[in-house]
């Protein structure tokens, strides 16, 4: 399955299927994507290729590194110390979203309180979801 970014200049392809498919609200990943929640999948590694061009990173705090477009802007993956094994690339940015569907909500403290979500997903508040 393939994604890219915006203008195309970067490409990336991942192996199915993949770890996890998941809603951040938190902070950090808002402002990354300018929107109100984002999801994304987590894909190990080895399950993915850079196949054309290949991001900026920029380390958004410690422990967490962010990559986008450098040419257009388009965020692309978040990749944590703590789940250093895994990429998690942004669903917006795949060539066909539809094929995932998200299964949880994390960072569920950091929501929106004007976002009202009435998809019955269970919600991790903290940082540490990765034992939900």
């Amino acid at each position: 399955m393939f994604g890219r970014c915006l203008c195309g200049s970067v490409g990336f392809e991942i192996d199915m299927p993949v770890l996890s498919c998941v809603t951040c609200h938190c902070e950090s990943c808002r402002r990354q994507c300018s929107a109100p929640m984002t999801v994304y999948i987590g894909v190990a590694n080895g399950g993915w290729r850079w196949t054309r061009g290949k991001p900026k990173i920029y380390r958004s705090s410690p422990g967490v590194e962010r990559s986008f477009c450098a040419d257009c802007g388009t965020p692309l993956t978040f990749r944590s110390q703590k789940m250093s094994d895994v990429m998690h690339f942004y669903v917006a940015a795949m060539d066909e979203p539809e094929a995932f569907a998200p299964t949880l909500h994390v960072a569920f403290e950091e929501k929106l309180p004007w976002l009202k979500l009435a998809d019955g997903l269970p919600t991790v508040v903290g940082p540490d979801y990765t034992k939900a």
